[in-house]
């Protein structure tokens, strides 16, 4: 069984988790709010309204924020989708801005089964696979605020133990 955390063996369901991420101290300060998690975590919805505490010197909403707003979803996602029988990571993100953001902006996360068989596919000999996905943050006009790549690190649970035996056993020669 995996270990990544009491909070995945507990495996709340998506309205625990949205009231979890809506109270997590984190979001709550920057204004970050989830609006929905599909029963089946395959969509997540977000929003940021513009407040004292997330505008920049400027006056528009502050990167930091736009960046954390876009944060754990992917690897939750998929983590849900794949199952105890997977250690997923998020692994490296890059943000782009691309227009100054005021008011709410919002991101909407999608995992496909697509992207679920490929993973499934790709670790299936063992090995790892590190998948990046991206997520748009818009305006409410839809105007592109940012983009988002979030790269995730899946493998087999079964896998992530395999170095360690192989190791201990080098060690025992």
């Amino acid at each position: 069984m995996s270990k990544q955390g009491f909070i995945r063996a507990f495996s709340p369901g998506p309205r625990l988790m949205r009231w979890m991420f809506n109270i997590w101290p984190p979001f709550l300060g920057m204004g970050i709010h989830v609006t929905e998690i599909a029963p089946d975590f395959r969509r997540v919805k977000v929003r940021l309204r513009m407040g004292m505490l997330n505008r920049n010197y400027v006056g528009t909403h502050f990167g930091g924020s736009l960046f954390a707003m876009t944060d754990p979803y992917y690897m939750i996602m998929m983590s849900h989708n794949l199952g105890r029988d997977y250690i997923v990571w998020d692994k490296a993100a890059a943000i782009r801005f691309r227009a100054p953001g005021k008011g709410t902006v919002k991101a909407e996360f999608e995992v496909t089964q697509a992207m679920v068989d490929e993973a499934i596919a790709a670790t299936a000999a063992g090995g790892r696979f590190e998948p990046t996905y991206r997520v748009q943050v818009k305006d409410s006009a839809g105007k592109l605020v940012a983009e988002v790549d979030k790269t995730l690190h899946i493998r087999r649970a079964d896998a992530a133990r395999r170095p360690a035996s192989i190791a201990a056993a080098r060690a025992a020669k």
